[in-house]
Order: structure tokens, then sequence, then C-alpha cells
């Protein structure tokens, strides 16, 4: 970039990801789309929206309401799934892809190593290894919290039943719809516990009430089919 020209705005950064982002998920199966990316970045904004309209900006303890960053909280949305390790490419290193994506683009030195920071600690899998190393995150980095109930939300309700399913058909294993299941009860059904906001929580409850009634019916449904 020459010294006269103006780095990118805010917004032309996020025009520019949004198109990253949509050429970039276009390879992945309807599980992991960019209509996932979508809802997620919707999600993170109800999310925002109503965690800073929900809460005082300081409580009768004299602590203040967390002040989020929603052009971090958007470029995490729309860039969280971007080397994630069930789809990278050979050559392809995921502590730095989406800062060297970000810089390419114009963005902030600053900026483009939040968001990676942020990206890096949204997995599900990462949160199981070391629970504690994800809340210091969240302490220092409070748009993670927002990023990782959206992702979180997609993932249960009657979209996260379409895309289980989906997922275990792109990857063809052996144990069929029956492990499409069973991730209910070992993924599933726990992630209303792992959510950090209440905005969360409270969707959460409603999304996964339709995860076990769904359950239910599948069980009903294939008791004594085979006899």
């Amino acid at each position: 970039m020459s010294s006269t020209s103006q780095a990118p705005g805010q917004s032309q950064i996020q025009s520019t990801v949004e198109k990253y982002v949509e050429v970039y998920m276009s390879r992945y199966d309807a599980s992991h789309d960019y209509k996932h990316i979508q809802r997620v970045l919707n999600l993170a904004r109800l999310i925002l929206k109503e965690e800073q309209s929900a809460k005082p900006a300081q409580n009768q303890a004299g602590m203040r309401r967390i002040q989020y960053d929603d052009n971090l909280v958007t470029l995490g949305a729309l860039l969280h799934d971007v080397g994630d390790k069930k789809y990278l490419q050979p050559g392809q290193d995921p502590t730095t892809l989406v800062r060297d994506e970000l810089l390419a683009m114009g963005a902030a030195a600053d900026l483009a190593d939040r968001v990676q920071d942020l990206v890096l600690h949204v997995s599900f899998s990462t949160e199981k290894k070391d629970p504690q190393k994800i809340l210091d995150k969240i302490a220092a980095i409070p748009e993670l919290a927002i990023v990782q109930d959206a992702d979180r939300l997609d993932a249960i309700g009657a979209v996260g039943i379409a895309r289980c399913f989906a997922y275990t058909g792109a990857k063809g294993r052996d144990d069929g719809l029956d492990g499409a299941i069973e991730h209910f009860v070992e993924k599933l059904e726990l992630l209303e516990g792992m959510m950090k906001t209440d905005t969360g929580r409270r969707l959460a409850r409603e999304r996964t009430e339709r995860l076990k009634v769904f359950r239910g019916w599948w069980e009903s449904e294939n008791e004594g089919s085979f006899l």
C-alpha cells in the first residue's frame, strides 16, 4: 500500500471478508457452508444486541457492563471456520491463515491478530481439551463468548439436526444414521451447558429441547422396526 493511499475502512474490510468467506466455504459440505456462516453472523449480532441492551451500564456491585467490539464480533463470526482442521487444505497453517488473509485485505495488524486469536478458540474440541484456557481467553477477548455461543446455537435445534445428518452423509461414516443420533448425546445436547452468555443460554434451552424431542421420536420409530 502506498503512503498516499488510505487504509480500507471497517465496512470495506467486512465486505471483502464476506466475499472471501463465501468463496472459501463453497467447497465445504452443507453442514459447514456459507449459509452456516450467515446464520452464525445473524445469531452473533442478535446475542450482541441482547447482551448490550439487557444489562445496565453498571450493576449494584459497581461492575461495568462489558463493552464489546462489534467489528471483532462480525469478523470473528464470518471467519470462525476458516482454517477448520476438518477441512484444512494441504500447506495451510490454521494458526496464521486468518491473520494473513486480513493483512492482505489491508486490515490493521492488531485487528488481524485479535481475530486470529479469537477464531482459534471457538471450537468445541479446543474447549474440551482445556476449559480454563477458554475462560481465560474470554476474559481477554470477551467477543469470543458471543461468537462461540452463536456457532454452538447453529449446531442445535432444527438446523443443528439437519447439519448433523448432512455431515454424517458427507463423511460417509460407517455407523450411518445411528452414529448421527449418538452425536446428539455425545456432543450436541451438552452445548447448552457450555454457553457463555445469558442470551445464548436462553436460546440454547429451547433448541436443546428440540433435539431431545427429535431423538425421542427416532428411538420410538426404531424400536422393533427390524422384527
